[in-house]
Formats: structure tokens, sequence, C-alpha cells
């Protein structure tokens, strides 16, 4: 009995079965051991073809999260759909802090971020344009940013807040933009005398959630898209001095990839280029997450109750999987 092989690719795989022939006349079983020794050597060779399709199969990518709930929600979302729809071996999502992701992604350390805030962020992009591409705007909707307090509270105006019992700002991480224009712009213009109070966007939350149960008086650094906006009432304070400046306009939140992802990576690139989200959409993948109280699981519970708004996503990726 005689034994030979036949490969044939499926998308994203080679495969092999081993037939008998049985038209010719016996051979040893040697000859066979050596067949199939030849068989493996050959799957070692093509091995890169087990991501033919331009994606899945061993496929890994990097992606950044900098703690910023929608980004931290969008990351999550893009690896729940990359491995498990379009087969992708590994996404992993990276901690970083906005001082350095643009360049670990211009350098290559990291393949996309998307939670690019504009004009916000825009010197930030600026410095590494020539190494990142900028994909489409991922948020459909109007975006808001600026000091908010509870609705509960009577203050409607920043020139307003030193005439409340409001004695800090709660403030996010640091290095955002919205925090030095908060520091160096809008308290010296409105001679504001509580004290900003630097801290994760969880922590900020934390301290938003035990004032606002007990009622008290408080302010804290508020944007949209975010699901403090449905969880809380909230009043963002007018700004008549203009201290906030461009950032008191609506801005556009986009991806940025590394310039050889389009190269390296064609499918993930058509996936988060198709990735897009509106303001109901965005905040009830933050309040699922938030309610799961676990990013991936959360993103995960979304997506089974969603797949009309990710289904074309996974189609433009998957199309560019079949060219």
């Amino acid at each position: 009995m005689r034994y030979y092989a036949v490969f044939y690719r499926d998308c994203g795989q080679v495969q092999a079965v081993v037939r008998q022939d049985r038209r010719g006349p016996p051979r040893d079983a040697g000859k066979f051991v050596k067949a199939a020794f030849l068989l493996v050597l050959f799957l070692l060779i093509l091995g890169t073809l087990a991501t033919g399709c331009g994606g899945g199969g061993g496929k890994t990518l990097e992606i950044a999260d900098i703690g910023w709930t929608e980004n931290t929600a969008i990351a999550a979302l893009t690896k729940v759909l990359l491995e498990e729809e379009l087969g992708y071996k590994q996404v992993t999502i990276k901690t970083s802090d906005l001082d350095s992701v643009y360049e670990g992604v211009a350098e290559g350390d990291l393949d996309a971020f998307q939670d690019v805030w504009l004009p916000n962020q825009r010197d930030l992009l600026e410095s590494v344009e020539d190494d990142v591409e900028q994909l489409s705007f991922s948020y459909e909707g109007q975006t808001r940013q600026g000091i908010g307090v509870p609705s509960y509270m009577d203050t409607t105006s920043l020139d307003q807040l030193n005439e409340s019992e409001v004695d800090m700002i709660f403030g996010i991480e640091p290095g955002s933009v919205v925090m030095e224009k908060i520091y160096e712009e809008v308290m010296p213009a409105y001679g504001l005398k509580q004290k900003l109070v630097e801290s994760s966007t969880d922590g900020m939350l934390a301290e938003a959630e035990t004032r606002y149960r007990n009622r008290e008086e408080f302010a804290l650094v508020a944007w949209s898209p975010h699901w403090m906006n449905q969880r809380y009432e909230l009043r963002y304070l007018e700004d008549p001095q203009n201290a906030f400046g461009e950032l008191n306009d609506p801005a556009r939140i986009t991806t940025i990839v590394n310039k050889n992802l389009s190269r390296n990576d064609p499918v993930a690139h058509a996936f988060m280029d198709a990735l897009v989200l509106d303001e109901e959409q965005l905040s009830a993948l933050e309040s699922t997450i938030n309610e799961v109280g676990e990013p991936h699981e959360g993103a995960r519970q979304w997506t089974r109750e969603n797949r009309e708004v990710w289904q074309p996503w996974v189609e433009t990726a998957q199309a560019v999987q079949e060219s």
C-alpha cells in the first residue's frame, strides 16, 4: 500500500491529509515515516501561510491603554473581536501614559493607540506625524469637557465656584491636557481657591461616587463620552472668560497606528479604521464594563448584545483577510 500527502489552503491555514493509494504495490513502513517527516518539514517551511487571508492564525497585536475609560473600553473591544471573530492568537493591551504612548506607536513598540483627542493632543501627534498614520475618527458624536458639578448644586459658572462649599476639584492623571489647562489657565483666570487633586480616573470617580451619594458639594473634571454622564446628573460649568480656550470646542476622537501597520497587518488596520461608535453605543459599552467589573469580560458581554454594531467592522476586515 502506498501513501501520499494532499495539501490545500483553507482561510488562514495550510491543511494536509495523508491518504492511502491502493493502486500501487505495497511499500515498507520506513518510506511512510520518511514521507511523514517530509510532510512536517513542508508545513514548517510554509508556516507563514498559516495566517493566509492577511490575518488570524498566529497573528498578534499590541495596543495601548492609558487608563482613560473610553480607551480601556475600545481596547478591550478590539481584543475581543480580533481574537474571537478574526482568529488572532493574542492581542496584548499594554498600560501606558499619555506622554510615552505616542513615542511607543512611532517606534513600533505599540501597534496602535485608539484614544487620540484632537485638538487636545495635537502637539503630541505632530511630534510623531512622520512615523504614525491617523485613521478615521472612531467616535461619532459631540464631545465635551470641563469642570462639572452635581446638578443639585446651585453653581452654574466657574466664576461662582468660590461661593460654593467646594474645597477640592477632583481631577485625573497629571499628564492630561485638560489638567494642565485647569492648573495653568482656568484657576488663575477665576482666582479659584480650591485644590486641584491629581488622581487616576478610577480614583476620581470613586471619590465622586461617595460624595454624590451623600449629596455633598464637589467639583470634578468631567467629559463626554463617559458613563459618568448617565450615572450622575452633572452640570458642566460655564466658562465666560473662555479660559479653557479651544478645549471648549467639541473634540474629535481618532486612532493612530504605526506607519507600517497597513503593510504588516492589513486586517487589524482595516478593522480599526472601520471601528466607529456613537455616544449611546460607547456609553453602553463603558457601562457594561463598569457593571461587570472587568474590561475583557464586559466587552465580550457587550458584543453578544450588539452584533449589529460591530459586524460591519469585522466584515470589512474579513474582506481584506480573503483578498
